[in-house]
């Protein structure tokens, strides 16, 4: 079949054609950043933490008075704690993975007095193991040793760490290609004062609490500080099977042993994910839907027309089947009409998709859309567009040659 007449046709009455390839354009834009922005949100909610989040929960107490001897509280609740049959480990700990409110420090430099430093890690510490508690992988180097904790109260002057655990994505962006990080040291900021801090050990992966998007949800650091603060937050890892019976009794028992404070909250890490990916949940559905809704007003839009086209055309049709036309002629001529049309929008929805992609790069942080999300908005719209026009090329194909001997 030759396209000459078909475009012939179309150039007669250009709205209806170039109203559709727009609709094909800007859909195929959307469609192929939507698909793209939903799977960069769900795979950043099935994000791994790097800790034992099947059997670890946390358990969080505030005082409604002032604690005379919070070390020796502290002791009470770890000994109660480890007391529970199934507990594995335990340990207080100043916050956890995807519990969104974050202790940070900035300015973290390989060279002392460098005040130019933008990276920036996530600061655990804890007086305890928090490999164990967690149940962190160590990929170099070893664990705290006992000589090597310090004890800081908020309320006189800060004590400052010797060493530290740091994570891979952090040695790497502190020691760029660097073989091993083990003995090496960096600043906590870039003050001339600034003490150096010997790395002892890195793990695999320890998310920070905010999880951002991107590699920065990795950048963490471990300190051994015993931290002498009322408020307080036990990390509790349990036996596999055993967590909700473990944080029940570990209530009970630390409510026991003292009434000047009052529980602020438990949970396990399955909890903790599903409130802090809520909204990259909540995100994903709504581009489905509307992706979903796009998808079958455009699909509507190609029906609607192509049947305008064809009840306009009957006649046309009637005298085409007259002359010798095979219902396939017609199907065909309908089918590459609509292939046009949709080729066109194709072409022209590619670079908006694009141009789209690169507005979002800047305002959500997104990284560029790969090639093959192209190709696959491409192929949806092509298939979308042939089933939309297969049902009325289909009617214009029944078309009787009588049609043709009626008059108009």
């Amino acid at each position: 079949m030759e396209v000459r007449p078909i475009l012939s046709a179309m150039l007669r009455n250009k709205t209806a054609p170039l109203l559709i390839a727009a609709q094909v354009a800007l859909t195929l834009a959307i469609i192929c950043n939507a698909l793209y922005i939903i799977r960069d949100r769900l795979s950043t909610a099935a994000r791994p933490t790097g800790a034992d989040e099947t059997n670890l929960f946390e358990i969080r107490f505030y005082p409604h008075r002032p604690i005379a001897d919070i070390r020796g509280m502290q002791i009470r609740d770890l000994e109660a704690l480890r007391a529970i049959p199934g507990v594995r480990s335990v340990a207080w700990v100043n916050q956890i993975p995807l519990g969104q409110s974050s202790w940070n420090i900035g300015g973290l430099t390989t060279e002392p007095g460098k005040r130019d430093s933008n990276i920036q890690a996530t600061y655990y510490f804890s007086g305890g193991s928090l490999i164990d508690t967690f149940g962190l992988r160590l990929i170099e180097g070893r664990d705290f040793q006992s000589s090597e904790v310090v004890e800081s109260d908020p309320r006189k002057e800060r004590a400052e760490p010797q060493v530290m655990i740091i994570t891979r994505a952090l040695a790497e962006l502190l020691f760029p290609g660097a073989a091993s990080v083990v003995g090496k040291s960096f600043y906590l900021g870039g003050s001339d004062d600034a003490k150096p801090v010997r790395i002892v050990g890195v793990v695999e992966r320890l998310q920070s609490p905010s999880a951002p998007a991107g590699a920065r949800a990795e950048l963490s650091m471990i300190a051994p500080i015993t931290y002498l603060d009322g408020y307080t937050r036990y990390a509790v890892r349990a036996e596999p099977g055993q967590r909700e019976r473990v944080m029940a009794e570990a209530e009970k028992a630390l409510l026991a042993l003292s009434n000047d404070r009052v529980l602020l909250g438990k949970g396990g890490f399955d909890e903790l994910r599903a409130r802090r990916y809520s909204g990259e949940r909540i995100m994903a559905g709504l581009l489905i839907a509307v992706t979903g809704f796009l998808l079958l007003i455009t699909a509507s839009g190609i029906v609607g027309i192509a049947s305008l086209w064809v009840n306009q055309r009957r006649k046309q049709i009637g005298v085409r089947r007259a002359l010798g036309g095979r219902r396939v002629d017609i199907l065909r001529y309908f089918v590459t009409e609509n292939a046009i049309i949709t080729t066109a929008g194709v072409l022209v929805g590619l670079s908006l998709a694009l141009a789209l992609n690169h507005v979002l790069v800047g305002a959500i942080e997104l990284p560029r859309l790969p090639l093959i999300y192209l190709g696959l908005g491409a192929l949806v719209m092509w298939l979308l567009g042939l089933l939309a026009v297969s049902g009325p090329a289909w009617r214009a194909a029944q078309v009787s040659p009588a049609i043709a001997t009626r008059s108009v």
